[in-house]
């Protein structure tokens, strides 16, 4: 991946990863519904360096210092990783002419991400399995990938028309 694909991964990838963390702020502001706290995020990967990679419930795990200020940067590093995967498929083709049916298809497939790797490694099971309500919170990450989907394509194509 050439330095502009890269620039254009960092920006759109924060981007993508604000228009999420905005429409988790929307859900909360309008209907008092919670999303993922990032420092259990932190927490996950500060236990790393005690040989601990999953655990029983992030939530009753010991807090570690600066867990999440961890949490926040990992997320929108994984938003950016998410968009350079984006831009190494369509190429720069892509990034200088965004279409949104491979950003929404990106954002979508993320979600495998979630219910197949960090849920399962907080405690959560297998697509949010082992929480009270596993049906509305697979619905709420499928809700917050297609926002991602929507904002890997809306910052895509602002980039492409400044930098046009």
């Amino acid at each position: 991946m050439n330095g502009d694909l890269i620039l254009r991964a960092v920006l759109i990838g924060v981007g993508a990863t604000a228009a999420m963390d905005l429409w988790a702020l929307f859900l909360r502001c309008m209907f008092g519904i919670p999303s993922l706290d990032y420092a259990w995020v932190g927490r996950w990967l500060l236990h790393f360096g005690h040989g601990r990679f999953a655990h029983e419930n992030i939530t009753k795990a010991a807090p570690i210092s600066g867990e999440a200020i961890l949490g926040w940067c990992a997320h929108y590093a994984i938003g950016i990783a998410f968009a350079a995967l984006l831009l190494a498929l369509g190429g720069a083709g892509w990034a200088q002419h965004p279409t949104p049916l491979p950003a929404l298809t990106i954002g979508l497939l993320t979600v495998a991400f979630p219910f197949f790797i960090m849920q399962p490694a907080l405690g959560f099971g297998i697509a949010a399995s082992r929480t009270p309500k596993p049906a509305i919170s697979r619905q709420r990450s499928l809700m917050a990938h297609f926002s991602f989907g929507v904002g890997l394509y809306l910052s895509a194509l602002l980039l492409a028309s400044v930098l046009a």
